[in-house]
């Protein structure tokens, strides 16, 4: 059996082994995948992984002994689902594999936004420190959190975990999600309405799947429902908010700071107008990358496959 990953180096840039799926068949991996490669390099495989490499219908059409997609993710619309189901072909996903991640990072872009540690730190280093008249200076507000309300929207197994660490800052959380576990409930974390979530938030974390009733769900509207000078956090998906209101937003001051982990196109373009907007911190989507989590990754994507061979496929998306 031939398999085929065709982006594998954002998983594995050489740190991890893929001997796991090695020895489920004959492996050849490519780091990157160029569009006008895709067909020729899977060929007559019969199993292809990808991360973010589209597989569309006539990709899937074009390859005739596909039996087997394995998503080396959690979101998979990268892949035409549908037309993997009328051939028969099975999908899997990887999911949960990243949520202590994802919850650490959405905590550290918070933490820095209060801080602006890495901004100091640099100070101090150009000798602005050793040179200055006082024992101690900052350039930014300092902001402390205990006291304060997280409103978390998507409750799920990362916002969840997120809740967890603000809780043991001292801070309150509101959550909003679209199926509530009410047993999740304490004195100090409750679900409520988006509307009283975003009325009450001192810091929005966005912790929910990208669906049509998500997508833009930070906008001008919902952003004039928040608190002057609210914190943002998302490292969930770009498509979630539109970007030139909240960017507007930020040069307003109405939002007093933004840590986003993502955006609606990735890589991001250089017109995405969150580039220039005030007190915005943006990183390469790169809080799943943990070396942690991109084993627990490779772990379920080998056992995906191997348990498809056995006849009992687990974690398919287009049953």
């Amino acid at each position: 059996m031939k398999i085929v990953v065709l982006d594998g180096y954002t998983e594995n840039p050489g740190d991890l082994s893929w001997e796991g799926l090695a020895a489920l068949g004959e492996l050849t991996v490519y780091d990157r995948t160029p569009a006008s490669f895709i067909i020729s390099r899977i060929g007559d495989a019969e199993v292809v992984y990808t991360n973010k490499v589209p597989l569309s219908k006539q990709t899937i059409s074009a390859c005739p002994a596909l039996k087997f997609i394995g998503v080396l993710a959690t979101g998979y619309n990268i892949v035409d689902v549908d037309a993997a189901r009328v051939r028969g072909i099975v999908v899997t996903n990887i999911p949960t594999y990243g949520t202590a991640a994802l919850a650490q990072f959405a905590i550290a872009m918070l933490l820095e936004i209060c801080h602006h540690y890495a901004h100091h730190s640099d100070a101090v280093r150009a000798g602005r420190w050793e040179n200055n008249p006082e024992w101690c200076f900052w350039d930014y507000p300092l902001i402390e959190l205990a006291g304060k309300t997280m409103g978390i929207i998507g409750y799920g197994r990362i916002g969840q975990a997120t809740g967890r660490i603000a809780r043991a800052m001292g801070m309150r959380i509101l959550a909003f999600d679209t199926h509530p576990d009410h047993a999740l409930e304490s004195e100090g974390s409750t679900y409520v309405a988006l509307d009283e979530l975003l009325v009450n938030s001192n810091v929005i974390a966005l912790h929910c799947p990208l669906l049509p009733e998500t997508e833009g769900i930070i906008n001008k509207r919902t952003i004039t429902k928040m608190k002057d000078g609210v914190i943002l956090l998302n490292n969930s998906r770009g498509q979630l908010i539109v970007e030139q209101d909240l960017a507007d937003a930020l040069n307003s001051g109405k939002i007093y700071a933004a840590g986003l982990d993502v955006v609606s196109s990735e890589p991001i373009c250089a017109d995405n107008p969150l580039l220039s907007a005030k007190n915005c911190f943006i990183s390469p989507h790169i809080s799943w990358a943990t070396k942690e989590s991109r084993s627990r990754l490779m772990a379920i994507a080998v056992e995906n496959l191997r348990s498809f061979l056995a006849g009992a496929p687990i974690n398919v998306m287009n049953r």
